[in-house]
């Protein structure tokens, strides 16, 4: 029995997330079927983590075991004559035995987009957030920076997946512009539900004047979700970035 990781990446437009649902068309499940087609036998695909409805990846990894002895370097042709064009595995590797896309995964980055412009890009729809409105990405930083360090995140997650504590670990949390483009990138050791997007909501109130940066972490410290920003929407958030101990698996 071989373990597999691949590494794909996906639109998540049209899916209720990855995780396999009963009634919803899931990420996992699609390429659950393709991957059954190609080997002849169930799968189990184990992911690196649950991106919600309507959330994108550019980088993510998934495993699965198989006796199926087709060569790790077909693979992501194989499978993907059997995806969706918005789903696309891009290299397989057999990983070790104890492997576990999620539960091997070190830390992870998400990037959150908006287009800050003052007219709305039909090509920017369900890719990123439009906001009208001008925005001082150097305020937004400052703002992005108050979440960095180990905290309860309670204020910024959405009640949804149960998980035994809310603590969490943030190494960076930064605002760039790049044109009308602006990119919210935040990694951490782990994250809770709709995380992200209620620490961009955060941000973009306290540009809206709601309350200073310096406010976040006393936001953080009540652990009201009601103190702190809106939960913005899903389709301006990526997952960018992964690290594992094994190299293969990061970004590249």
């Amino acid at each position: 029995m071989r373990n597999i990781a691949l590494k794909l990446m996906y639109n998540g437009t049209a899916y209720h997330g990855w995780q396999v649902q009963k009634n919803a068309v899931t990420v996992c499940e699609t390429l659950q079927k393709a991957l059954e087609q190609i080997t002849g036998a169930p799968v189990h695909l184990t992911g690196c983590g649950r991106t919600d409805a309507g959330v994108h990846a550019e980088h993510y990894i998934a495993n699965f075991r198989t006796e199926s002895r087709i060569p790790v370097e077909r693979l992501p042709f194989a499978v993907n004559t059997h995806t969706p064009e918005d789903i696309a595995v891009k290299e397989a590797y057999e990983v070790a035995e104890g492997f576990n896309a999620i539960g091997s995964c070190l830390k992870k980055e998400y990037t959150y987009r908006i287009y800050n412009s003052r007219f709305k890009n039909p090509f920017y729809v369900n890719r990123a957030y439009f906001y009208p409105k001008r925005l001082d990405e150097a305020f937004l930083d400052r703002a992005a920076h108050m979440f960095v360090g180990t905290h309860d995140f309670r204020a910024v997650r959405s009640v949804g997946t149960e998980t035994k504590s809310t603590v969490r670990t943030i190494y960076y949390c930064d605002v760039a512009r790049n044109g009308d483009l602006l990119e919210l990138k935040v990694c951490a050791n782990g994250f809770l539900y709709n995380m992200v997007r209620a620490i961009t909501g955060t941000v973009l109130y306290a540009a809206e004047g709601k309350f200073a940066p310096e406010d976040i972490p006393a936001i953080l410290e009540s652990g009201d979700r009601t103190a702190a920003g809106p939960t913005v929407p899903p389709g301006g958030l990526y997952l960018t970035k992964l690290w594992y101990e094994d190299e293969r698996l990061n970004n590249g």
